[in-house]
């Protein structure tokens, strides 16, 4: 017998519609609250520290954080525009791998970068070591060698492991430009240059802006590379003034100064997109021809393009291999333990964001509505949060949570729990639910955007509940999507640095603390391997994300 059609009662579905709306503000209010607690935190300090800060260390750390945003910024624009033109216009040697292996300098940690090159060029480094052993050199006053702890050498590290976010989304933008709007402009008189500048630049315009402002987002949230290059930030007093000088309301504002930073490059990036609006016909959607330039262009673009993959991944690689080799690429004890908590807390953090992910997105769509839509919005704030700030903001009040959590429960067993949050991995799974549920979001907003409305509608006429719709039909259909989503989350959460150093409980280590401990202690053999493993991890999931932009 044929199962009778499914008719929800109109206050089942009002009842369903609040629930979608009860998991929404949760959601919602699960990214609000840290904010909250970073701007009470603030207003209320232990000790005022403000004045301190202003009249001696602050202007030195906004100074060197606006000027490394700008010239990394500026920097992985040009190369990785010119990157993305190189491999969507120019037939040159190498071409059809190239496009792909340019991504790879993504998969590099910036401060794994870091660590590598410093050890290799600093004075008791191999590389000047070896100098000095072949001309006889004695002393630095003997030679002149570019000082590598400087603003120089991290902004060079940052170019070369980020520009991929402008060259992803530049390569993008001029793949999906017409050649007919480049043939109208030739057609005008514009020659090879001419049409760049004036037609296929412009209309790439927003995405290279967007890649540029991910890029200074990163740069605004480092921890790890800049204190190995030696260069006090924004996110470096965050740690100085909570860590040393154990003032939270002070690094809370430290926090606010760079939620400023994060906040004016958000709407700046929006303003200038709002004033682009591009139009593509359907019918004029033939891709622009390679041109097949002089010879030795070709090889000086082959050879320009193998030098910055060299740069930004063989050579930071080639010295993680160097070093693990010294130890026969064998974990310690702590090690794999640290990998084994790395590998715990990514698969929870990608299961939850994931899961919380779709259901918000599905319950959106189902209930619609400006209010579910904009909780939406708000649910992926968090992704523009540094690591930093997140953990000042969250560490304070999750634990007076977690004690009173804990104190009611004695009162009502008899039996002490512990700290169930910060004593443990929870605190942590929050912060990285917080930081990474904007991945989970878009991409179950592009799964479910490929799934018919009358697919979900046909699973319910045949008698399935919603909840047996969600998992027998849409599930199958979004699995692309929720799979990409996951590693995608998973390899943040292995990589992330400063929110990590600020809320694993005490004698817990993930790979990124692993790694960033041992360097720091200059034990470069035994922070090698779980640095290669992070390599790896991220290696797997940027080769998974080139394949699904193509």
């Amino acid at each position: 017998m044929l199962n009778q059609p499914h008719v929800m009662h109109p206050r089942r579905a009002r009842f369903r519609g609040a629930g979608w709306l009860a998991l929404a503000l949760a959601i919602a209010a699960l990214m609000v609250v840290p904010l909250v607690s970073l701007v009470w935190l603030a207003a209320t300090p232990s000790a005022p520290i403000w004045g301190h800060l202003w009249s001696t260390a602050l202007p030195r750390y906004v100074g060197n954080t606006v000027a490394l945003m700008a010239v990394v910024g500026a920097a992985s624009g040009v190369l990785g525009t010119g990157l993305a033109f190189a491999v969507t216009h120019i037939h040159f040697p190498g071409r059809r791998w190239l496009q792909y292996a340019l991504f790879l300098p993504l998969a590099m940690p910036a401060y794994i970068a870091a660590f590598a090159v410093v050890d290799f060029f600093e004075y008791a480094g191999a590389l000047q070591t070896a100098l000095r052993n072949v001309f006889g050199w004695t002393s630095p006053a003997d030679y002149w060698f570019p000082q590598v702890r400087s603003f120089g050498g991290a902004a060079l590290v940052f170019t070369l492991t980020l520009y991929p976010y402008v060259y992803l989304l530049a390569r993008s933008a001029f793949r999906t430009q017409s050649s007919r709007v480049r043939d109208m402009a030739r057609s005008l008189g514009l020659g090879p240059w001419g049409a760049f500048w004036r037609v296929s630049l412009p209309l790439a315009r927003p995405g290279i802006v967007a890649g540029m402002a991910i890029v200074m987002m990163e740069v605004l949230s480092d921890f790890g590379a800049v204190e190995f290059f030696a260069v006090q930030t924004l996110t470096t007093g965050i740690f100085s003034v909570w860590l040393q000088s154990y003032n939270a309301g002070g690094a809370a504002q430290l926090s606010l100064c760079l939620l400023a930073f994060v906040l004016i490059l958000v709407m700046l990036e929006r303003f200038q997109r709002a004033g682009a609006r591009y139009n593509k016909s359907a019918r004029h959607t033939a891709t622009v021809a390679l041109q097949r330039p002089r010879l030795w262009v070709g090889w000086v673009t082959t050879a320009v393009a193998l030098a910055v993959l060299g740069a930004g991944f063989g050579v930071p690689a080639a010295l993680l291999l160097g070093h693990g080799a010294q130890v026969g690429f064998a974990m310690t004890a702590d090690g794999l333990s640290a990998f084994a908590t790395s590998a715990l807390l990514g698969a929870l953090a990608a299961v939850v964001c994931c899961t919380l992910g779709g259901l918000l997105v599905y319950g959106a769509r189902q209930n619609g509505g400006r209010g579910m839509a904009l909780l939406v919005r708000v649910a992926t704030l968090g992704y523009a949060v540094p690591g930093a700030v997140l953990g000042i903001a969250l560490l304070i009040p999750m634990a007076a949570f977690d004690n009173a959590l804990a104190d009611a429960i004695t009162a009502a067993t008899g039996r002490d729990p512990g700290l169930l949050l910060t004593g443990g991995l929870g605190l942590l799974l929050v912060a990285f639910t917080i930081r990474f549920m904007a991945i989970a979001v878009g991409a179950a907003e592009t799964g479910l955007a490929g799934v018919a409305p009358s697919v979900l509608l046909a699973g319910r006429t045949l008698g399935l509940g919603q909840g047996k719709v969600i998992v027998r039909v849409l599930a199958p259909l979004m699995r692309t999507s929720l799979v990409s989503a996951m590693l995608l989350v998973f390899v943040d959460t292995v990589k992330e640095l400063p929110a990590t150093l600020l809320l694993r409980p005490f004698g817990v280590e993930t790979l990124a603390t692993y790694t960033y401990a041992q360097a720091t202690l200059e034990n470069l053999a035994l922070a090698s391997v779980p640095a290669l493993l992070i390599v790896a991890l991220s290696a797997l999931a940027v080769v998974f994300l080139a394949r699904t932009k193509d």
